[in-house]
């Protein structure tokens, strides 16, 4: 089985929406609201990120931090120093032509095949879904710096799902987590529902809704993507309806989103 033909147009048109966006000639310096980069720090590391993604898809192995969010971050920092590249418009085309490259790679080889990430193992398919939430968040963080309209959708959102799915157990935070157990039913309204059992420190995913689930939790798809990235407020969510909450426990729902740490 291939690699889906809706992942693989969702990452080829995000890139083309983020290349729009830096095509438009921002400046460089301008700094991305609540984040430590700039739109060219920003724009660099997509290029980057794109260019590894598209080489894992085509058998190549690239060793890249050690899997944790401190890890990552440290090989995103040394990534850049070695990258001077900060015009816009030259990594809007960098950022489309790795993602065509990656789209090539793919179509070559079976969904199922095993690949080694930057956030560990997985199969091609789920590769493909964290390209795109990669691009969506970094993409997302680019149109607000530049105060323009985003490129999440609930499609988006969706396909982004085998990764987040995937990456949960991985991003768990142990300040937080440790010492909390918990059984959640946790989806997207009107589409998919999934299990996550939080025991003491450990999280474990289930792809069908957890029995006997304690706590209900049901997000708007972009919401829901925006919260796992860490772009958005669980409470201020809550409060505009975008996340409801039911079952035996609904207070644990405010909690969850706080067990994890976006990379």
């Amino acid at each position: 089985m291939t690699v889906s033909t809706r992942v693989i147009e969702a990452n080829l048109a995000t890139a083309e929406d983020i290349a729009q966006l830096l095509r438009s000639r921002p400046e460089p310096a301008a700094r991305i609201p609540g984040a430590t980069w700039s739109v060219g720090e920003a724009a660099a590391h997509l290029a980057l990120a794109n260019q590894l993604m598209a080489a894992v898809a085509g058998g190549q192995q690239h060793p890249y931090g050690d899997g944790t969010p401190g890890g990552l971050a440290a090989a995103n920092e040394a990534s850049l120093a070695d990258y001077p590249e900060r015009d816009p418009v030259a990594l809007a085309d960098a950022i489309v032509a790795h993602t065509r490259t990656f789209a090539a790679n793919v179509e070559q080889r079976g969904a199922a095949e095993p690949v080694l990430t930057p956030m560990g193992p997985m199969d091609l398919g789920t590769l493909a879904s964290y390209l795109l939430t990669h691009q969506l968040g970094h993409g997302y963080d680019l149109a607000r710096a530049l105060r323009r309209p985003h490129m999440i959708d609930r499609e988006r959102a969706e396909l982004s799902l085998p990764f987040l799915l995937t990456a949960m157990p991985r991003v768990v935070d142990p300040r937080t987590a440790a010492g909390r157990s918990a059984r959640y039913t946790v989806g997207l309204r009107g589409g998919p529902r999934f299990g996550v059992t939080l025991a003491d420190g450990t999280v474990t995913v289930s792809r069908s809704p957890a029995a006997g689930a304690d706590c209900v939790i049901v997000a708007e798809p972009v919401t829901f993507l925006l919260l796992a990235l860490g772009r958005c407020n669980p409470a201020g969510a809550i409060a505009r309806s975008r996340i409801l909450a039911w079952g035996r426990k609904p207070w644990l729902a405010p909690a969850f989103p706080t067990y994890f740490k976006a990379p």
